[in-house]
């Protein structure tokens, strides 16, 4: 499961609605959003994760959406601040925080069986080995769809908190939401692209009535 991967998938998964994941509503989503399009305090403390939850989302995220040569990690974008407001929202439903201390858990207890180690403890290749059990739901083992069902609801969190963001509107260069003081007409690359003029969209066609 290389980085490339992940990082693809994951622009795909920023395409679909995510109001349905964890049972969070859509007012939810958006409100956490704005909460952090400005950066969290350095020193942030998670209202619903333990200290040991709350490394191993940052972990998790950034193994979701690692720094490339574009931009920053899913930490740098906040993205565990985004789903620790999110769980501490007085609206969350008591299912979503179980099943996301739940999956959480699922991962230790697999590090602890496999390597006789927590999930942050453990190596980069360890770590990996658990993942890639888990990512793609179509290969998957029957035994591992507790981790499954946790891991791909993570990825679609982790997404929906990095595109939602700042650095996120700039990774897949999201250029709306900005004042356009005149409109000179469609990119002269995009016509070429296209393989269209301006003359040729100038042209109108005769509506044709029925007699």
């Amino acid at each position: 499961m290389s980085d490339m991967d992940r990082r693809e998938a994951v622009k795909a998964l920023a395409l679909l609605p995510f109001a349905f994941s964890w049972d969070l509503t859509a007012p939810q989503m958006e409100r956490a959003a704005r909460a952090f399009v400005a950066p969290a305090a350095p020193a942030y403390v998670p209202k619903f994760f333990t200290a040991h939850e709350w490394q191993t989302v940052r972990m998790l995220a950034d193994y979701v959406i690692p720094r490339d040569e574009k931009s920053g990690s899913a930490t740098d974008a906040k993205v565990p601040e985004y789903m620790d407001w999110l769980m501490a929202d007085k609206e969350a439903s008591a299912n979503s925080k179980v099943q996301m201390r739940g999956g959480l858990a699922w991962l230790d207890l697999q590090a602890s069986a496999r390597f006789n180690t927590t999930f942050i403890k453990a190596t980069d290749s360890q770590r990996k080995q658990i993942l890639d059990d888990i990512a793609w739901p179509k290969k998957a083992k029957p035994e591992f769809s507790q981790g499954v069902s946790f891991f791909n609801r993570f990825r679609d969190l982790t997404a929906s908190g990095f595109f939602s963001s700042e650095m996120g509107y700039k990774d897949v260069n999201f250029v709306g939401n900005v004042a356009l003081p005149a409109w000179n007409g469609c990119p002269q690359s995009a016509m070429d692209k296209l393989g269209v003029s301006h003359d040729l969209m100038k042209t109108r066609v005769p509506v044709q009535h029925k007699s």
